[in-house]
Parts: C-alpha cells; structure tokens; sequence
C-alpha cells in the first residue's frame, strides 16, 4: 500500500524532468503500479484509512510523484453533482485539442508532493480532449471539463516537469485573467 513516504516532495529532481513514455504494449508491472495509485488516491479520500496511515487527502497522482518517471497519471474524485466517481488511469496521456476559455479553482491549487500552501490563481484550459491508453491497454479519447480539466492538467505537468505553482502570477497571484471562469 503506497503511503505518504512514497511521494517525493517539492524540490526533488525526478519533479523537474520530463517523464518517459510508458513502454506498449503495458507491463504487469506498470498496471499494477496504476492500481496502486488508484488504491492511494480512494484510501486518501476515505477518512478513517486516511487518518489510520496518515494520508492526505488527493484527487489525482502521477508516476514521478512516486520517483518513476513515466507517463502515467491516475485521479479519482466525486463528480459536480457528488453522483458518481469520475476515475482514470491514464498511459502516456496528450492533449490534442483545448478550449481558449480559461478556468481556475479560486481556492488555488495544492499538490501532495509540495507540503506548504502556495496562494495564488493557476490558470488552465477550460476544456481538454485527452487521448491515452487505458489500464487496459485500449486508446481512450476523454473530452473534460471544470474539475476534471484541472486535475488531468495539473497531473500532465507532473509528466512534463512542471508543478502548479509555476504558473501563478508572481506580480499579482490573485488576479483572474480577461477570460477566466471561476470553479466551484
């Protein structure tokens, strides 16, 4: 079971590099490490799991947040209407094509792998279409969203070196941009 200990922190290097395609078609070992993350991300949402092994709280990860640079993401969470789970597993994910329309979370953004907040407005896509492989080694096309964007977004900069805060606004963090939506 992955823990906190797993997930390397804000200045390490494997944070800074750009991940490795994931080697098709997909090992046992690399589903079973999708599996693992996914497991992380459900224990870390579930209260009495995650105070008992200490976790905090998280809607997606990425392989080099665990010292595996490759391109792998995973994120589950509630969907805007708390119906259903919206849960992937994505391999060697891309952004094909994106909205010019902006949106951010007004809370900002966290990451389990930097331990401090970093106030300030991350600016993403509004809307993605994602193509990737799946855990089961079949190519997905996933058009998303609000949330959903901001995570999976947040989650391919993981793969390309890039954390969250570096895209605030040191001059003026908190200021929207023109054609910025708000997500609740």
């Amino acid at each position: 079971m992955l823990t906190m200990k797993d997930i390397i922190r804000d200045g390490h290097p494997t944070l800074r590099e750009k991940a490795q395609e994931v080697i098709l078609p997909l090992s046992q070992e690399d589903v079973q490490l999708a599996d693992d993350m996914l497991e992380f991300l459900k224990n870390s949402q579930d209260d009495k799991i995650a105070k008992k092994y200490k976790l905090r709280s998280g809607v997606g990860l990425a392989a080099p947040q665990l010292n595996i640079a490759k391109r792998l993401l995973v994120i589950h969470f509630y969907d805007e209407k708390k119906e259903d789970y919206i849960t992937h597993q994505l391999f060697n994910p891309k952004i094909v094509s994106h909205s010019v329309e902006k949106a951010y979370l007004p809370q900002g953004e966290g990451c389990l792998s930097v331990d401090e907040s970093i106030p300030g407005l991350v600016h993403r896509y509004a809307r993605i279409t994602v193509k990737a492989i799946n855990r089961e080694g079949e190519e997905v096309k996933l058009r998303l969203n609000r949330f959903a964007a901001i995570v999976v977004q947040h989650e391919i900069d993981h793969l390309n070196g890039v954390m969250f805060y570096d895209h605030i606004n040191e001059a003026d963090p908190f200021k929207p941009e023109a054609n910025a939506t708000a997500v609740e």
